[in-house]
């Protein structure tokens, strides 16, 4: 399976930062043009449901996932059910000292059309990459000032 790992370097606490990457409807705030919803559960526990939508002027995908690791404040696990994104997803979130913390966002893809997914892989990686590193800049930012409940 095709895997994709960044990670971000934080300005906050590694329990500001776990609040602010698992305060799920305001994802959009920082994830280039998502919009996510809980659907299931309450979003804090394994076998809550997520819905994302991406894309522009309603023209995208949703990609529906359900927790599937829950270990406050350190990482959290969800298995992608769509039709389009399908595999793994991890959040971990590393103390790096009292106010500092990195972010580490990894994938493990099933590639959508089969044997054409995977040949097209290594030119749709970079610009996947490329939004994934311009919503982990955008989500630093956000969790540097992130305050519960705020806007």
């Amino acid at each position: 399976m095709p895997e994709l790992v960044l990670s971000v370097s934080v300005a906050a606490p590694a329990g500001t930062t776990w609040l602010a990457l698992t305060d799920w409807t305001r994802q959009g705030e920082w994830m280039l043009g998502t919009r996510v919803a809980v659907t299931e559960g309450n979003g804090r526990s394994v076998g809550s449901r997520l819905a994302a939508f991406t894309g522009v002027a309603g023209i995208g995908f949703t990609d529906t996932m359900e927790i599937t690791g829950w270990e406050p404040p350190v990482r959290c696990t969800v298995r992608h059910l769509g039709r389009v994104v399908r595999g793994t997803g991890a959040f971990h979130v590393h103390a790096q000292g009292a106010d500092r913390s990195t972010l580490v966002w990894s994938e493990q893809l099933k590639l959508p059309f089969g044997p054409l997914g995977h040949l097209g892989w290594p030119v749709a990686k970079p610009a996947f990459a490329l939004g994934v590193r311009y919503s982990l800049d955008r989500f630093a930012r956000f969790a540097e000032s992130y305050s519960v409940g705020g806007r």
